[in-house]
């Protein structure tokens, strides 16, 4: 029998194979069977249905009403706005790009919560975000002139995507020591759906639903269940097990995972939109962000375990 180290490792793994994955599948449907923001309408109602749900059963817990405005904070930032502009980026660039950009959240993080929670900031975390940002602002300007997916509106996108699940994590983070993650995830995807309404409605009444294929409703449940609800609970357990510096390591394995991807389907199913999507620039962006993420992530001799919220 595995132990229960072991069993989050395999979590961890888990998960960011299916982020990984997320970047090619979620961009497949996109726009021909639905629009970007039709579709992060039903992510965010299924998931709001699917994490209450389980709070309901499971969790029995309330909220202070004070503290429902930054709730409704983390469900703009780490809902709404971050939900949208992953789907309309990811809708216009390369699986690849996307996925090496998300791997700077960590350095964003960073930045706001020097900014908003004081944290001090070493010469050595100065290095790291050089580096990341060099490398991902290098990527979206590159994105202007590639060829294959990339687009530069859609590599900007991805970026302001990242920024805004950064800002909402550092926001989240006294809610997290204080209430179950389940309670807060509920609370984020209720909150992200409210403000999706009025934008994406219109967008499901007109989407035509009858040219729907088996391959639509699979990647859109791939996209609700996998994606979202069970990489999430996955997340939750190895966090009760390792230590957040081990945790946030396994998010290079998402461009990996990508590449992968796209590889198969451009030299196995010779797909030629995605023939042009791996070259020599966008392995050395990928190498810098990760040289930069790796030197502001470098585990500290104190490890302090927290909750926290996982993406896309």
């Amino acid at each position: 029998m595995l132990n229960n180290k072991y069993k989050a490792h395999l979590a961890l793994l888990g998960a960011n194979i299916i982020y990984g994955a997320n970047y090619i599948i979620a961009k497949g449907i996109m726009p021909d069977k639905i629009s970007p923001t039709a579709f992060v309408f039903i992510r965010l109602s299924c998931c709001a249905l699917l994490f209450w749900v389980v709070k309901l059963l499971f969790i029995k817990e309330n909220v202070e009403k004070k503290d429902f405005f930054m709730l409704a904070l983390c469900g703009l930032f780490g809902g709404a706005a971050n939900q949208m502009l992953f789907f309309h980026g990811i809708n216009l660039t390369s699986p690849i790009d996307a996925s090496i950009i998300q791997t700077a959240t960590p350095v964003l993080v960073l930045i706001f919560s020097v900014i908003i929670l004081k944290e001090r900031i070493t010469k050595n975390k100065i290095l790291g975000i050089t580096l990341a940002a060099t490398g991902a602002i290098f990527l979206i300007l590159y994105g202007n002139k590639a060829v294959g997916t990339s687009s530069f509106l859609g590599n900007l996108f991805i970026l302001l995507n990242a920024c805004s699940y950064g800002l909402y994590l550092v926001l989240a983070k006294t809610l997290m020591k204080k209430y179950h993650a389940i309670t807060v995830a509920s609370w984020l995807f209720l909150f992200g759906f409210l403000y999706i309404f009025p934008f994406g409605i219109s967008d499901i009444l007109n989407t035509n639903f009858e040219a729907f294929t088996t391959n639509t409703y699979l990647t859109i449940g791939y996209v609700v269940l996998f994606t979202t609800f069970f990489a999430y609970l996955f997340n939750i357990y190895a966090l009760n097990h390792l230590a957040p510096s081990v945790t946030s390591s396994y998010v290079y394995l998402q461009p990996v995972v990508s590449f992968l991807l796209v590889s198969i389907l451009a030299y196995l199913f010779a797909l030629n939109q995605y023939a042009q999507d791996i070259n020599l620039i966008k392995i050395l962006s990928c190498v810098l962000v990760a040289i930069g993420v790796y030197i502001i992530s470098k585990p500290k001799k104190k490890n302090d375990k927290k909750r926290t919220i996982v993406k896309d």
